[in-house]
């Protein structure tokens, strides 16, 4: 049985806002093991974004206690929270968040800049993951002269280059029109064939029928954590022109 990678045991997050309080998440219990593909998904305010931001270590609990791969992270200092980020997670957001005067490939060797890592090397190693997602004829290309989901793909690239153990996708088709959301989303489940972890926030009911997981938050509680039996796989992909997806089915 796989390992766990999330848990999570009455983990809470409240804001003072003027002299009341709002409570964003509330006594969450969630357990995902390595290699799942889980969507947490929920209307605007519903606390998923919180939750999302915790898991990551972009922000501290209240109240309750989460360890990642093992790690108590509520008890980690800013350096600690730091490293773990660097070590684990791959982070994927809706706008991309792509340097606009910086190649595909430099966009993509950017994490590994601050390890100490040898030029020569990080380079190598972002070329493989641009190469990984498709774009290995795009790694010269400045975002402006990328499509939506090709910058999504070099953010997808960015994200594995420090080879995490957890991909957290925060609305990564939000910005995409209907076919390229297919096409990125074909890619995370690709990634996620492969072993990888993936927690994914949306609101669509579309992109969460890739998963194999769903867990519906409302109200900062979790209202629901159900099996997706019928996640969406290679018939959903026949629908698309198989060879552009081609590299992205590889196994």
């Amino acid at each position: 049985m796989e390992e766990l990678l999330i848990r999570t045991e009455s983990l809470a997050k409240t804001y003072a806002v003027g002299e009341g309080v709002v409570h964003a998440l509330r006594d969450v219990t969630l357990s995902i093991r390595s290699g799942e593909m889980v969507a947490i998904m929920g209307p605007s305010g519903s606390g998923k974004s919180t939750f999302m931001n915790l898991i990551g270590c972009l922000d501290r609990p209240t109240s309750g206690r989460y360890w990642l791969a093992g790690e108590p992270v509520e008890i980690m200092d800013r350096d600690a929270l730091a490293d773990i980020r660097n070590r684990r997670i791959g982070f994927v957001f809706q706008q991309f968040n792509l340097l606009p005067r910086t190649s595909a490939l430099e966009n993509v060797e950017l994490p590994l800049m601050y390890s100490g890592m040898p030029r020569l090397e990080r380079l190598q190693r972002a070329r493989r993951r641009l190469e990984q997602v498709g774009l290995s004829d795009r790694i010269e290309h400045h975002p402006s002269q990328l499509s939506g989901g090709q910058q999504q793909r070099v953010a997808i690239a960015r994200a594995l280059v420090n080879e995490p153990s957890l991909i957290l996708a925060d609305e990564p088709t939000g910005a995409l029109d209907s076919r390229t959301s297919v096409e990125v989303m074909a890619l995370l489940q690709a990634l996620n064939r492969e072993g990888m972890t993936v927690l994914l926030v949306t609101h669509e009911s579309d992109v969460a029928a890739f998963a194999s997981r769903i867990v519906t938050f409302r109200d900062g509680c979790v209202l629901g954590d159900r099996a997706n039996r019928a996640a969406v796989a290679s018939e959903r992909l026949a629908e698309l022109d198989r060879a552009r997806l081609e590299p992205l089915l590889a196994t």
